[in-house]
């Protein structure tokens, strides 16, 4: 026990000789300590600054010499089946934990495995979403689920009360059924394996923090497997799966994720829940994935190739989707439709279809869940749910053309080929032409009902996500929103393209609702427009608002659409006054609806290397020394000077000490250091 006692004296010394006391030790002794599990701990609670002898009188009482990673949650309120590892466990070297929700996750400092901690959002809505999936999924199978500090939500049984239908109460926890039927179901709990449960695949897990959390948060799964083709990231899955406890429901997978999905594409092999958030586009995954599904099963879906689906790359688009992208303002919304699309069509293949549950774009990334089902009959109908997408380059109208048409007969569905197209040469209210996209998936891009069963749930349990309130927001935005209305407009576009003034939006949507047309919000975008209107409509508005704010006219071009347009006189009288109903509950509320970066270079991260690396900080002083030239753009040219000059570095400079730019070797040296 020396050792014992020269450890609990290092904690009265300096950390710095404490450490090296640590260091020097450990080789020597810890290896050979039958006490090995003690002087873990004793190291860590050194830093915790826990009673040593506390720990001493824990491991008297033991009965076994087995390291104990984990302690019961019962006394803090959490169930008794969640496990928490102490602080106590010996750390890698160069590794790090990331907390996130209920998980704790070892990292390696490297950048060896993926992480991104801004999509923390992602991964909460993730487990919102899934657990009201598992909660409608399993009550079908006679298993009800209970969330920690949920309020509950009574059921009346039709057998009892069949005029009743469904009331709603509030108790301490979970889901109840009552009735006869009460006895008759089986309860859920979050970490708990549930032999009725549902199958969840984590294709592209990384570290598998997302997996863990599943398996610690989400109630009524049966298995979670976390698969990742790196042999680094598929050992890091197994080590965090043992560090969380949850090993009886997570198992680590090293696999090609096409392969281990076409697989599993027998009925009895399925997966109910597929998860792939890979880096960059999953269009290799797809085909694999709507058939490794089961019926009826949840597929979450995200992109963060948004250069290629916003518009930078059309035809790199359509080889990877099946659809053209435009660079339009509405282009965060059509790359939601686009992803649907391309999940359908490749579902139609194998007489699948998809019913899209809930469609958020958000930050850099979209993010789609999608119920998948089997049935020709539906999938013949899959043809009137796509269209093709014509948008003026002048005056930004836009105009979609479906691609089938169906039309009902009493029981039968009659199919056609779709006549077109919407639009003439040139655009009617500027003269200009129109690009061509799609096809996009034109039907809504949100369950409704569905969507508002996750709000309240995440509503009603604020605690249980870090990223609750702007999740609320999100939702909150996506029930107000036009469900039958694709894409929308910005109204800083329409005023910028006749160069007047911008009215306020609640001037904008009140015009519309006197109109006599609906008008809503819409997620994706700040100051978007969601309206049934036509765009005349908008146009006759705009021109009304010009006219109390009027335009330089002698300055625009004859052949400009703002002249075209202003030249043209208003069909209808546009009132400006504002409407109760123009102001939506979310804005009235000020719910968190568009977040604040969160923090600095807080987007896409580095792809993950086999040799660790990341960002340089080179690299990260070029990126803060170009961050917002656009906006501080110099007009003193003495300012120049703290800049080096190009053509001298050369050797082609002729100005000599006349030069605006600096000539000096220290700012030529820092320049050729930050290349390098």
């Amino acid at each position: 026990m020396r050792l014992i006692a020269v450890l609990q004296t290092a904690r009265r010394i300096s950390p710095t000789i404490r450490l090296k006391l640590i260091v020097n030790l450990a080789p020597i002794t810890f290896g050979q300590h039958r006490n090995f599990n003690l002087v873990q701990r004793l190291c860590r609670n050194m830093e915790t600054r826990e009673d040593p002898q506390e720990i001493q009188d824990i491991n008297d009482n033991k009965t076994t010499s087995k390291p104990d990673i984990t302690e019961s949650t019962e006394s803090s309120g959490e169930p008794a089946n969640i496990v928490k590892p102490v602080e106590s466990e010996v750390l890698a070297a160069a590794e790090t934990v990331v907390r996130e929700g209920k998980a704790s996750i070892l990292f390696p400092s490297a950048n060896e495995v993926f992480y991104n901690p801004v999509q923390e959002f992602n991964r909460d809505l993730t487990c919102a979403v899934m657990t009201e999936f598992a909660r409608e999924t399993l009550i079908q199978r006679g298993v009800r689920i209970i969330v920690p500090a949920e309020k509950e939500r009574v059921v009346v049984s039709l057998s009892d009360e069949k005029n009743c239908g469904e009331r709603e109460g509030e108790t301490e926890n979970g889901e109840r059924v009552e009735g006869k039927e009460e006895a008759m179901f089986k309860t859920a709990l979050v970490g708990e394996k549930c032999e009725e449960g549902l199958c969840v695949l984590e294709g592209l897990a990384a570290s598998g923090l997302r997996s863990v959390r599943f398996a610690l948060e989400v109630p009524g799964l049966k298995s979670v497997t976390a698969n990742d083709c790196s042999a680094k990231a598929a050992a890091l899955i197994a080590r965090n799966a043992e560090h969380n406890n949850v090993t009886h429901l997570l198992q680590a997978s090293q696999r090609d994720a096409s392969m281990l999905m076409y697989e599993a594409r027998g009925r009895k092999e399925r997966y109910d829940v597929i998860d792939l958030d890979p880096y960059g586009s999953p269009a290799p995954f797809l085909d694999a994935a709507v058939q490794a599904v089961s019926e009826g099963g949840l597929l979450c879906i995200t992109c963060t190739d948004m250069a290629v689906m916003a518009g930078n790359s059309g035809e790199t688009c359509y080889s990877k989707y099946g659809s053209i992208s435009i660079k339009t303002k509405y282009c965060h919304e059509m790359a939601l439709r686009i992803i649907l699309h391309s999940l359908d069509q490749r579902a139609n293949v194998y007489q699948r279809y998809i019913e899209p549950l809930l469609s958020v774009s958000v930050d850099f990334y979209i993010r789609v869940f999608v119920r998948v089902r089997t049935g020709q009959a539906k999938v013949k109908n899959s043809a009137s749910k796509q269209a093709l997408l014509y948008n003026c380059v002048g005056c930004g109208a836009f105009y979609l053309q479906r691609m089938g048409k169906r039309i009902s007969h009493g029981k039968h569905m009659k199919y056609s080929a779709a006549t077109g197209p919407p639009v003439k040469q040139n655009c009617e209210h500027c003269g200009q032409t129109h690009q061509l996209g799609g096809p996009v998936w034109a039907e809504p891009i949100h369950d409704l009902e569905f969507v508002q069963k996750v709000l309240k749930a995440v509503a009603g349990n604020p605690t249980r996500f870090g990223t609750s309130k702007r999740i609320e927001g999100v939702l909150s935005m996506v029930t107000e929103e036009l469900q039958d209305v694709p894409l929308y407009y910005v109204l800083d576009q329409l005023s910028s393209t006749i160069h007047c003034n911008t009215p306020s939006m609640l001037q904008f949507r009140s015009a519309i609702l006197h109109a006599g047309y609906r008008v809503s919000f819409a997620h994706a975008c700040k100051n978007a427009v969601k309206t049934d209107a036509p765009c005349g409509v908008l146009w006759d508005i705009m021109r009304c608002w010009e006219k109390s704010n009027p335009v330089k006219r002698e300055r625009l071009s004859q052949t400009s659409p703002a002249f075209r347009i202003l030249s043209t006189e208003p069909t209808l009288e546009a009132c400006f006054d504002i409407r109760p109903d123009a102001n939506p509950q979310s804005r009235k509320r000020h719910l968190t609806r568009f977040q604040e970066n969160p923090q600095a270079n807080w987007g896409p991260k580095a792809r993950a290397k086999a040799g660790g690396g990341g960002i340089s900080s080179e690299l990260e002083e070029r990126r803060k020394q170009f961050q917002g030239k656009r906006k501080n753009q110099i007009t003193d040219s003495s300012q120049l000077k703290n800049f080096p000059c190009k053509k001298f570095r050369k050797g082609t400079c002729s100005y000599g000490e006349k030069c605006c730019y600096s000539h000096d070797p220290k700012h030529l040296f820092v320049q050729e250091e930050m290349k390098e």
